[in-house]
């Protein structure tokens, strides 16, 4: 059994890796969909994609020498249904008198390795009931499939990088694995009794997802800046060769940020993302206010070094830039003290947003409310 211990210390190892990899998607999703991310929603998620890492090292590891593997003459798939039925008889001692006897099984490898194969998947059924909501014969299609993926990276050999497998293909491994999803799918209502439904943990998203996070802001700050960066390579294109190209980051910066919000009614595109929008503090339209607030945003707080770079070109005075970067500096600082320490705790703004009447909301409540309006009507 100390085999094992080597694929779970990896997988400990390289889950931090795969989760900061899949932390802004999931963060994306869960704000688009749901305005916010609970906790326990996040751990479920976190830990399947452990359990997943986990799995499938348990399929590969521990890896052997590639010459090892050159030299081996043992089969290499086993496609009888139930042979492992037959193994475990011949292997089991005839008699058995006490407990020990009996204990003395689980110690036998063709017992032990129907147990491993039983439990690898059985997590996968719970968390396809638990968290995915899927149907009975769902879970045996998805277990299946994950199964087969497994076998089939051990007949190809680690996908080619050894001459020949390593490992057995079993037809008993499929057969196993599915009834392991299966069961775990059955014993799922078991952990719901400690856990949150799926319907109680959407119903706490949209809840929290009315509240305007400063995660959520930043995550479409993002968004916006990866959306920033084409446009600012598209400006560059077509104003290349012209005196233009100086001024090419500013241009892009206040088109993306003047133009996008006013045609699409307060939102730049990684508002929309996650489900955010700008408005005037009273819930009116002010293109104006928004034009103002975007420009203080832009030149004052996220993007001051184009500013400061368009300064150096034109040959501005070096006493007004330093004097510009500590303007720059100290609002920033100004703003987050205000944040933190002078918004009020349920409505959390920034200076800027104070000085031009401006706000951030969340659509997710509105798009809410409209669905709870409509089914009402329906009713």
């Amino acid at each position: 059994m100390e085999i094992y211990k080597i694929p779970i210390e990896f997988s400990i190892i390289v889950f931090p890796f795969v989760a900061f990899i899949l932390t802004i998607p999931f963060l994306i999703f869960q704000y688009r969909k749901y305005g916010a991310i609970p906790i326990v929603k996040s751990l479920v998620f976190y830990s399947f994609i452990l359990y997943l890492i986990t799995s499938y090292f348990m399929v590969i590891l521990p890896l052997p020498s590639i010459k090892y593997v050159s030299q081996l003459k043992t089969e290499t798939m086993q496609l009888i249904p139930f042979q492992f039925i037959k193994d475990i008889l011949q292997t089991i001692p005839p008699n058995i008198d006490n407990i020990n006897d009996l204990l003395k099984i689980y110690n036998i490898s063709t017992v032990y390795i129907v147990i491993f194969n039983f439990i690898l998947t059985l997590p996968y059924g719970v968390y396809l009931r638990y968290y995915f909501n899927k149907k009975w014969y769902q879970t045996i299609i998805y277990t299946f499939f994950l199964s087969l993926f497994f076998e089939l990276t051990q007949l190809s050999g680690l996908y080619g990088i050894y001459p020949r497998p390593y490992r057995l293909f079993d037809v008993d491994d499929l057969i196993i694995n599915t009834f392991g999803g299966l069961f775990g799918h059955i014993i799922t209502p078991f952990f719901m009794l400690f856990l949150p439904t799926k319907k109680e943990l959407e119903e706490q998203s949209y809840i929290k997802g009315k509240k305007v996070t400063l995660l959520r802001r930043v995550i479409a700050v993002l968004i916006d800046i990866i959306f920033i960066s084409i446009i600012s390579i598209i400006t560059k294109i077509l104003t290349f060769n012209t005196e233009l190209i100086k001024y090419s980051n500013l241009i892009s910066i206040l088109i993306y940020y003047i133009f996008t919000p006013i045609l699409f009614s307060g939102q730049t595109i990684g508002k929309n993302i996650v489900k955010l929008r700008v408005v005037g503090n009273e819930i009116k339209e002010k293109w104006y206010s928004i034009v103002a607030r975007n420009i203080i945003l832009t030149l004052f707080v996220l993007y001051p070094y184009v500013v400061t770079d368009i300064m150096n070109t034109i040959r501005v005075n070096d006493i007004v830039i330093t004097i510009y970067k500590l303007f720059t500096i100290s609002f920033i600082v100004i703003n987050i003290i205000y944040y933190i320490f002078i918004s009020k705790k349920d409505n959390k703004i920034f200076l800027y947003e104070k000085i031009t009447n401006t706000k951030n909301i969340s659509t997710i409540t509105i798009e809410k409310n409209i669905l709870e309006e409509n089914n009402e009507e329906n009713l």
